[in-house]
């Protein structure tokens, strides 16, 4: 009987935030950093319910992976990390496709306001460090189906 409470609570807690997410488009995300491309698979939150649901009661993220909070507008935005365990880089990127500013390591469970410093098409997030990791940095271009091309 023990065994089966246990699974069951590994069921909630596991598995139904990864559940949650899995109806989420998967795209191909590079970043241009000055040491060479960096790749991740991202899930698009690009409607209200998912923008709000974001990473909150994630455990775990691949290092390959994030989310890519698409606003569909140049918008001012504010996030928190209210029901977020993990610790994350938040980049603000501009309409462009250019990396605004990075809000690096957000404290897991803060209702602390992190505000984007100027209007923003998208918000990326991955894991806390990562950016500075993997050299990623204000004025890098993001490649996203959303972001124009450049030349």
């Amino acid at each position: 009987m023990r065994f089966a409470a246990l699974r069951a609570a590994f069921v909630l807690l596991v598995l139904l935030p990864a559940r949650a997410a899995a109806g989420l488009p998967v795209e191909k995300v590079i970043i241009e950093t000055r040491h060479g491309p960096r790749i991740f698979q991202m899930e698009v939150a690009s409607d209200d319910a998912s923008r709000a649901q974001g990473l909150m009661h994630r455990t775990y993220l691949a290092r390959d992976a994030g989310m890519l909070f698409d606003f569909k507008a140049v918008v001012n935005t504010a996030f928190w990390m209210k029901d977020t365990p993990l610790s994350l880089d938040m980049l603000f990127v501009r309409q462009d496709g250019t990396i605004s500013t990075i809000a690096a390591q957000a404290v897991p469970y803060s209702t602390a306001e992190i505000v984007s410093a100027e209007p923003i098409r998208a918000v990326i997030e991955i894991n806390g460090g990562l950016a500075k990791r993997l050299g990623i940095a204000p004025g890098d271009h993001v490649e996203a189906p959303i972001f124009p091309m450049r030349r």
